[in-house]
């Protein structure tokens, strides 16, 4: 991270949507994206919808989950009943899902979401809830990690 920036060749998700973040312009368009992201996400099983996977600290219903595979990878799902925040779950999801237990602890999500300009756009209920979903997969980062 260089001047608050997140380095973009370390992770190609994040330029990818920062280009699209850039190319469509206002904040319209980009509340659209931001739905479209968690319409594409993969369902969610049923019985993941549990008291376990739920992250506290977010308004609307919100779940995680996930795994280590035997690639070392983190292999994470998410899911929410609010539009918004399941895009948000995307893109949280785009910069960590597949990725090393290490790698999505060297990862600053929260550097990335102000990169987006996120942090400005958002209600302090969603923010609030973002930085949750963020603690919830540093959480199971850094259990993966021991």
């Amino acid at each position: 991270m260089k001047d608050g920036r997140l380095n973009t060749q370390d992770n190609e998700a994040l330029q990818e949507l920062v280009d699209t973040f850039d190319m469509l312009g206002d904040w319209e368009e980009r509340y659209r994206y931001l739905i479209e992201l968690g319409r594409k996400l993969p369902e969610m099983p049923d019985a993941e919808h549990s008291e376990i996977n739920k992250v506290r600290g977010c308004m609307s219903q919100v779940w995680l989950a996930g795994e280590v595979g035997d690639d070392s990878r983190l292999h994470l799902r998410g899911d929410s009943d609010a539009h918004i925040v399941k895009g948000l779950i995307a893109l949280i999801l785009a910069l960590t899902d597949g990725r090393t237990a290490q790698q999505v602890l060297d990862t600053d999500i929260k550097a990335a979401f102000a990169q987006l300009g996120l942090e400005s756009h958002l209600s302090m209920n969603r923010r609030n809830g973002f930085y949750a979903m963020v603690e919830r997969i540093k959480a199971m980062a850094a259990e993966a990690a021991r």
